[in-house]
């Protein structure tokens, strides 16, 4: 019997057309790596030059205007740039509308691209870690992909992360991505002068905590070492519109110790009452960023919900991803009444600290309230869809689709049969809900902090549909 060739792995083991096309490719790739330099810097100069000229008699003006105002034409502000260089970015000086446009002779001169880490100053490049300096590689960008996300409340993860990130994958395509992305978000983050930041948001007489991604997770970590049980909602939209005439559940939010925002129409609805959101803190972004945590400080976790084996796959694709993340156990939404108390009594004998339910709003809050007496377990959270996004059971947008608050529309495309009363009545039920609210806030007061658990009337408006 005849012998396998034997197969050599490596160089030696490339047939001669395979090291003709290897030693192409390396004799290319610095005419590649010029391209890349020389393509996005050609669009930028193109770019700013056009808009410069297009924009040249009002740039004229605002600069007679800065000059008669402080006596200068332009201020400047000291940034760190490409290579932890210093420059000076550039702004019309004086107060007033337009400031802003003499950026882009920055653009023109190389100091900034378009699409690029936002540029720090030298106390913030100074705390980049070493890990992450690859930002410095590049020139910093008016656009970048920490900026877009900070818009609409989903800067989650630290800002030299997503700097590296997006240093290893910059392409054209993607810069005119992020590009497009930028103004879209523009507009859903609003415009003008800075807007209040209270610590609490009134949604209807409901306290929502207005609060970041980490914060909460520092808060679920706290808590979950105490001995009295703490109980953690989201709502988005679709919930409050429930919470508006339902009763039970609206009593549930009101005595939870945390409601946390979750969606793009609560930002939006946060600006209609002439307020700023600081973060949009939904579960499903939280959910990886709590198992680390989980994980680092050993709190077991307990999976509750969804169909038959969907918890377990998303407790499996955790511990791969957080090895030492512990799971105290899993168990599927679909079990009688007379089996709760089962339930309850195997999630109170797991070890675990923290448990998450996904029997979906508002079944998930009111069976939480319901064994909240009985319940071992410090903190507790009802988390609607989550396990079936990290089960691998249903995908989520595309990243460019949540950077721009547009998840909703994905999950709607996805399931339009389950969604399209939720998204397409209910998102603008709820502004217009929020606009009768701003117009008359004496009709929403919030409840007294020494209510307890019941639940102030519903809205005097609460019969309409």
């Amino acid at each position: 019997m005849a012998k396998s060739p034997l197969v050599i792995p490596g160089p030696l083991g490339v047939s001669r057309r395979n090291r003709w096309l290897a030693g192409l490719r390396r004799r290319g790739y610095p005419t590649l790596v010029l391209l890349g330099e020389f393509v996005p810097r050609v669009v930028d100069i193109l770019a700013s030059a056009l808009l410069l000229a297009v924009l040249s008699p009002l740039l004229v003006a605002r600069a007679l205007w800065s000059r008669r105002q402080t006596g200068v034409v332009f201020a400047q502000a000291t940034l760190i740039g490409r290579f932890q260089t210093p420059f000076q970015r550039l702004s019309f000086a004086g107060s007033g509308r337009f400031r802003g446009l003499a950026v882009w002779l920055n653009v023109l001169r190389g100091d900034l691209a378009i699409v690029g880490p936002r540029p720090l100053g030298a106390e913030e490049a100074a705390a980049v870690p070493v890990e992450d300096l690859v930002r410095f590689v590049v020139r910093p960008g008016m656009v970048s992909p920490f900026g877009i996300r900070s818009r609409i409340g989903l800067a989650h993860e630290r800002e030299s992360v997503m700097d590296r990130d997006q240093v290893y994958a910059q392409t054209i395509t993607g810069d005119l991505g992020l590009a497009a992305r930028s103004v879209v978000s523009g507009v859903l983050g609003g415009g003008g002068p800075p807007r209040a930041m209270p610590p609490v948001i009134n949604f209807f007489g409901i306290p929502v905590v207005n609060t970041t991604m980490h914060e909460a997770v520092d808060w679920v970590v706290a808590n979950a070492t105490g001995r009295t049980h703490q109980l953690m909602a989201f709502v988005n939209p679709d919930c409050l519109n429930i919470a508006w005439q339902d009763a039970a559940y609206r009593s549930v939010l009101l005595s939870a110790q945390r409601v946390l925002p979750d969606g793009i129409g609560i930002h939006l609805g946060c600006r209609m009452l002439g307020l700023a959101l600081r973060a949009n803190v939904n579960g499903t972004d939280m959910f990886p960023i709590l198992c680390e945590a989980a994980a680092r400080e050993r709190l077991p976790i307990y999976l509750l919900g969804a169909r038959p084996g969907v918890a377990q796959a998303a407790a499996d694709n955790m511990v791969k991803r957080f090895p030492a993340l512990t799971i105290a156990g899993t168990r599927d939404g679909f079990f009688l009444p007379a089996e709760e108390a089962s339930v309850v009594d195997t999630i109170n004998h797991s070890g675990a600290r923290i448990v998450l339910v996904a029997f979906g709003v508002p079944r998930q809050e009111l069976w939480l309230d319901r064994w909240r007496d009985r319940l071992v377990p410090s903190v507790s959270m009802g988390v609607g869809g989550l396990f079936d996004f990290y089960s691998g059971r249903m995908p989520r947008a595309p990243v460019w689709m949540r950077d721009l608050g547009l998840e909703w529309v994905y999950r709607l495309l996805q399931e339009p049969g389950r969604m399209w009363r939720r998204y397409v009545i209910g998102n603008p039920l709820f502004l217009l809900r929020v606009r009768q609210q701003a117009r008359h806030p004496e009709r929403f007061p919030l409840p007294d902090a020494g209510a307890g658990h019941r639940a102030p009337p519903l809205p005097a408006a609460s019969h309409q549909s």
